[in-house]
């Protein structure tokens, strides 16, 4: 689970005439991962695509173009299908004479539709100002503009102006509206005078195509009746086109099935046919590369036997190492059963059976280039949902830990802790499912998985703190009335009366902090041991183990009691809240834990000088979980804040404070407390909406819905975007860096069409 799956680098050596029974092999067992040529050996050039792969090609286009007209999508599919080579010809043309002529009747109605809108918004001004189109065109000396602005400036500036002769104007009965009519002297126009006027001209229409039927008996054109005449034909033509776009349905209805099955098996012809362009090949042989999981290593070469013989020359050139340090990366040369590689001194694959030319490099074996293996990564599946969280940073490096058994060993438990609502755990379990089940996108069924752990962990510490949506019934009902407890196992630490464990919680984050970066640097410190010996991993990573490890020894010891919170020392002992009787280290523990640090920082300077000045890291990194107490403690709090605002608080003798479910306790006059259900009450902190009128009760039931509802929300934002930064900022850090390459075999999985 931290590493990937093993990968093995395969060469395939053979003569071209059986090229294309080896691509069809090695397509339909999908498992080689292709090494491109990179055009370094002397002799060897790229390979062209096979015949018909440019015909192909085309074809895919063309479908892609038609799916994308019809919006047909992956649920359009039907059944699977086989698609012959004469249905794809006769059908396909078919098929894209139709759509084509549908789309381009479409795209004209379209166009129509849009042009009449633009007329019938553009109508808009005139409708308003109420003069007939006829009179606002056609004249030899008059100029007329219809637009908006402020009537006494323009008539100021028209009046003042020495380039208009005369001038009228008339206003729209909302006033938003001008039509002016203005003669000019020879030389003027009516522009020019209405400059710095800030008049907003619009376009008057042209009439000259508006139909007689639409006239007046005496030519006139109304604009109302105009509007109405194109608002007639905007109808007409919405009608046309939902007529085209039925049509198009039907097309789609009948052709997805083919078109997505004749996509999927074009999209399969061109793979093989343009396959070889990544090999190296000669006049008259070829050379493949690539990557395969080390264990279908036997099937791989089954499968090519029986199809092509001896015809090609299958060689295991390495099983990649897991290694992420140095400069160059560990390959280890397989040299155990199998097709030995060919040498210099040794035989070749031949092409064409003899021909003396042969496919072999130079002083060893056949490696177009030292690439990295790809990576598959090796989850259970419970697990590879959390893939999708590792890989928001980057996909794990062939070479280094994967770490996302981690992380759902680990996030989960933070968000459910932070959190810890039986009720809140039960909507995101509930949220989680309907993603996993609902979806057919990974992403969106990881995210679910995710959702689903961070659920399960939630309900399970709500369970222990005894908190259902904020409320202690779980506390009273099963800790204290069924099992017998005084109270819940665990409690937030809330109230003044267990504030003890608020503090203890901090403590907790702390260790909890400790523990995670012990985890990391531990994987690093394995990594390089394996690879650079014990010094660089005690330089690289001992050192920080030791630095941590020591530090918080001294601040967990008696050397600094005093000065550190005694909450350190109190939280874990006998009358602690965590009774485990830790009551801090003794002070000799404590100055080898300071003596030990010192040792780590020493060796930190001598191996990794340039990150001595971030040693502070180790006490820096451990007090950002704290964050979990403190998130656990938000989220309490507003849940608290909820419930007190509809069900009222009261609070008993000893602090504790209690939820008005049954009813709120009345303390009389002149006397400092009252007994109620068991406690004895010295102060109502508030009332509680539900214990008022109806009004008040109505509220609290807006308040308790929109409340809980922004803290399940909120819980996501907060407690998951921290339970996300400690994975990625605090731990990740020490180990991982990402940048894998995904294990991208050559071949298909088909969806659409069956194998023929």
């Amino acid at each position: 689970m931290l590493r990937p799956e093993r990968m093995s680098k395969v060469s395939v050596t053979g003569s071209k005439k059986v090229m294309d029974d080896v691509v069809e092999t090695v397509h339909g067992l999908n498992l080689l991962h292709v090494t491109e040529y990179d055009g370094s050996w002397d002799g060897f050039q790229r390979g062209d695509p096979t015949a018909g792969a440019e015909s192909a090609s085309e074809k895919l286009v063309t479908i892609r173009s038609i799916e994308s007209i019809l919006d047909v999508d992956a649920e359009d599919a039907g059944p699977t299908r086989v698609v012959s080579d004469e249905a794809l010809e006769e059908d396909l043309a078919e098929v894209r004479a139709r759509v084509n002529e549908l789309d381009d009747r479409r795209n004209e109605v379209e166009d129509e539709l849009r042009d009449v809108e633009e007329r019938i918004e553009s109508m808009e001004p005139f409708v308003d100002l109420g003069i007939d189109l006829d009179l606002l065109s056609g004249y030899d000396s008059i100029e007329i503009a219809v637009g908006t602005g402020k009537r006494d400036r323009i008539e100021e500036a028209l009046a003042s102006s020495s380039g208009i002769r005369n001038y009228r104007v008339f206003t729209s009965d909302s006033g938003s509206t001008l039509g002016i009519f203005a003669r000019p002297h020879e030389g003027s126009t009516l522009s020019d005078a209405l400059v710095g006027t800030e008049f907003a001209a619009v376009g008057i229409p042209d009439v000259s195509d508006i139909p007689d039927d639409v006239r007046g008996t005496d030519g006139a054109v109304a604009p109302e009746t105009y509007v109405q005449e194109l608002q007639s034909r905007r109808r007409k033509l919405r009608s046309r086109l939902e007529t085209v776009e039925g049509e198009l349905e039907e097309v789609k209805l009948d052709a997805a099935g083919f078109l997505l099955a004749a996509e999927e098996k074009l999209s399969i012809e061109v793979q093989k046919t343009e396959a070889p362009l990544t090999f190296a090949t000669t006049k008259n042989a070829f050379v493949a590369e690539g990557w395969i999981p080390t264990a279908r290593y036997g099937d791989f070469v089954a499968d090519l036997t029986e199809a092509v013989g001896d015809h090609v020359e299958i060689q295991r050139l390495e099983d990649a190492e897991f290694n992420r340090h140095g400069g160059e990366e560990v390959r280890e040369q397989y040299t155990g059963g199998g097709t030995p590689a060919a040498t210099d001194g040794g035989d070749a694959a031949r092409a064409d059976g003899g021909d003396e030319e042969t496919a072999r490099a130079d002083g060893g074996n056949v490696v177009m280039q030292n690439d990295s293996p790809p990576v598959i990564q090796d989850n259970p599946n419970v697990v590879k949902p959390f893939e999708v969280l590792v890989q928001a940073v980057g996909r794990p490096k062939y070479t280094e830990f994967d770490p996302t058994v981690l992380v759902f060993l680990t996030f989960p438990a933070f968000f459910g802790f932070m959190i810890g609502d039986l009720g809140y755990g039960i909507i995101y379990t509930a949220i989680g499912y309907f993603l996993y089940s609902k979806f057919e996108s990974p992403a969106f069924r990881s995210m679910g998985g995710v959702t689903i752990a961070a659920g399960l962990f939630t309900m399970l510490f709500g369970i222990l703190y005894g908190e259902i949506f904020g409320l202690h019934t779980i506390a009273s009902v099963f800790w204290e009335g069924v099992v017998g407890l005084s109270h819940a196992p665990i409690e937030k630490g809330l109230s003044p009366a267990t504030a003890e464990w608020a503090l203890a919680w901090l403590f907790v984050s702390v260790l909890i902090g400790i523990v995670h970066l012990n985890m990391g640097w531990i994987l690093d410190f394995i990594e390089t041991l394996e690879f650079h010996g014990f010094k660089h991993a005690l330089y690289e990573s001992g050192s920080w183990l030791l630095m941590v490890n020591g530090l918080w020894i001294w601040i967990f010891s008696d050397v600094v009691r005093g000065t550190a919170p005694e909450f350190i020392y109190t939280t874990f002992s006998s009358e602690g809240v965590i009774a485990l009787g830790f009551s801090g280290f003794p002070v000799v523990v404590g100055w080898a834990g300071l003596a030990v640090f010192v040792v780590g920082l020493v060796l930190l300077i001598i191996g990794e000088p340039v990150e001595a000045v971030e040693f502070l890291n180790v006490l820096v990194n451990v007090l950002s979980y704290t964050r979990i107490a403190a998130v656990l403690l938000a989220k309490a709090g507003m849940a608290f804040t909820v419930n007190l605002l509809f069900f009222g608080v009261y609070v008993d003798s000893e602090g504790g404070w209690h939820f008005g479910v049954d009813g709120m306790p009345t303390i009389p006059a002149g006397t400092d407390s009252v007994m109620y259900h068991g406690y004895e009450v010295t102060e109502v902190m508030f009332g509680g909406l539900v214990h008022g009128g109806l009004a008040f009760v109505l509220v609290g039931l807006l308040v308790l819905v929109i409340g809980h509802a922004l803290v399940l929300a909120l819980g996501v934002t907060s407690a998951g975007l921290q339970a996300v930064r400690l994975e990625y900022v605090e731990f990740f850090n020490k180990f991982f860096d990402g940048g894998g390459t995904a294990y991208d075999p050559f071949g298909y999985e088909r969806q659409y069409t069956a194998d023929d």
